[in-house]
């Protein structure tokens, strides 16, 4: 099942016993394009904090009522490794947050979720996850990026800028992103096409920029075909 990111910003937070706020936005590895965390806006119950919850906890997606179900209880997030709203996300601190929960590090093997498969297979025992720690952590972990921030970054094609990130398609069971939507503005009258994460030469945060590693006219000979499939899987990703 396919979910636009966008189409999730707002919706409730369930834990196991109550609601515990607002999903507000998705970091993602730009290395891999897999969600690593989501970051829950909770209000004025855990303030001056950014809560984070990894997709191993995620529940199903209720679309009519707008809810992502996490399935831990509301202790367990408030007792979980603290990070403040300014500080960036150091593998010292995912270390400490995956030792906390026992869940396996994706950092590990060379699957996108490490060795411990998709998130929503039953984790590893406690001893499992620590004798699987990194032994260099002591770093910001640059690969992390906000959906949130990229979303808006222009399209710098081999020739040119074609439009901007409009929106991001997850695979609900790995919660990998499958496509970037594009609006191509002026170039492509206005319409969404789909690029694949594969097409991606790098991420210019500085420069607010997609590079992808194609020509304008490589889009073109595959738009038209492309934003068939951007209204078709737009529309499963809203009904599936």
């Amino acid at each position: 099942m396919l979910h636009n990111i966008q189409e999730l910003y707002g919706n409730k937070l369930a834990a196991r016993d109550g609601a515990i706020g607002h999903v507000q936005d998705f970091y993602f590895d730009d290395k891999t394009w897999v969600i690593r965390y989501l970051v829950a806006d909770t209000g004025s119950w855990l303030s001056g904090r950014r809560v984070l919850i990894s997709p191993h906890a995620f529940g199903n997606v209720d679309q009519e009522k707008k809810t992502l179900h996490v399935n831990l209880h509301k202790k367990q997030i408030e007792d979980s490794p603290s990070i403040e709203s300014h500080k960036p996300v150091s593998r010292q601190y995912e270390v400490e947050y995956y030792r906390y929960y026992g869940w396996p590090a994706y950092w590990n093997g060379g699957a996108m979720w490490g060795l411990g498969g998709y998130p929503v297979v039953l984790p590893p025992s406690r001893e499992e996850v620590e004798a699987d720690q990194p032994r260099h952590h002591h770093r910001d972990d640059k690969h992390l990026q906000s959906t949130h921030a990229v979303a808006g970054y222009q399209i710098e094609t081999v020739d040119g800028t074609i439009g901007h990130v409009s929106g991001f398609l997850v695979d609900e069971k790995s919660w990998a992103i499958r496509k970037l939507v594009v609006e191509a503005g002026h170039w492509y009258a206005g319409k969404e096409i789909l690029i694949p994460p594969s097409k991606v030469e790098r991420i210019s945060y500085e420069e607010s920029k997609v590079f992808v590693k194609l020509t304008k006219a490589d889009i073109e000979r595959t738009a038209e075909n492309d934003v068939v499939k951007a209204r078709a899987e737009k529309q499963g990703a809203k009904h599936c």
